[in-house]
């Protein structure tokens, strides 16, 4: 049986490099298609934007795997176009709303980006996002570099759309269809215990805890990624 098409939702500050490694371990015969985040205001838009790009690409019927704000909006996908949705991969990210204090934070990021001190990930902000074995070196400049492609402006539109996205936790019962979820071991952003909050809602949902990493899996362990993949498309 032929995988199906696979949309890929990059997360905050992400573009498609987030999955080059991943779509390249999948194989020529893989079809996918990463979406363009960076143009909406919220994850409502994103993710008709999404559903369009599959519609355009012949894709009737799709896998969808997000990454962060990724999942979010992969959760809005699954709102939108229930029967189109073959296959479901939730990596790194939650289906919780933002707490008030998280909110409150973004909120002041959004207010100091206007304000023109917008610098993307900064070598500070890295150990936020990466295992520290992963600091310092080739991977770091590529996460940075991608955070400076997507820049400001697309920046304020991805804050705006995180901060309206809605508690997606009682939708979880109802997902029935084959679905993975994903997280580094040391992601400090959206730690495992939100990854198995999802799993465990999820009907016979398959969780994995991928050593060595943080918030980007595809990009710190693509190989570990590419085989969580291979085995959830068939």
């Amino acid at each position: 049986m032929p995988r199906p098409p696979l949309l890929l939702l990059p997360g905050l500050l992400c573009d498609a490099r987030l999955w080059r490694d991943p779509i390249e371990g999948l194989g020529e015969g893989a079809s996918t298609v990463v979406a363009d985040m960076t143009r909406d205001d919220t994850l409502q838009a994103m993710a008709a934007r999404a559903i369009a790009a599959m519609q355009a690409a012949g894709a009737e019927r799709f896998a969808v795997a997000g990454l962060s704000m990724g999942g979010y909006a992969a959760f809005e996908v699954l709102r939108q176009a229930p029967g189109r949705v073959e296959r479901l991969a939730l990596m790194d990210t939650s289906a919780r709303p933002d707490t008030p204090e998280a909110s409150r934070q973004r909120k002041g990021l959004i207010a100091l980006t206007r304000s023109g001190r917008f610098r993307g990930v900064t070598p500070r902000l890295l150990p936020r996002l990466l295992h520290q074995d992963h600091l310092g070196g080739p991977l770091a400049e590529e996460v940075m570099a991608m955070a400076d492609r997507v820049g400001r402006d697309a920046f304020l539109r991805q804050q705006a759309a995180i901060l309206g996205r809605p508690d997606s936790r009682p939708m979880l019962g109802g997902i029935a269809v084959p679905t993975v979820v994903v997280v580094g071991e040391a992601d400090l952003l959206t730690p495992p215990d939100l990854a198995e909050e999802m799993a465990a809602g999820i009907p016979g949902a398959a969780l994995h805890r991928v050593p060595g990493c943080g918030h980007l899996p595809p990009m710190e362990a693509p190989g570990a990624v590419t085989a969580i993949l291979q085995d959830w498309l068939g």
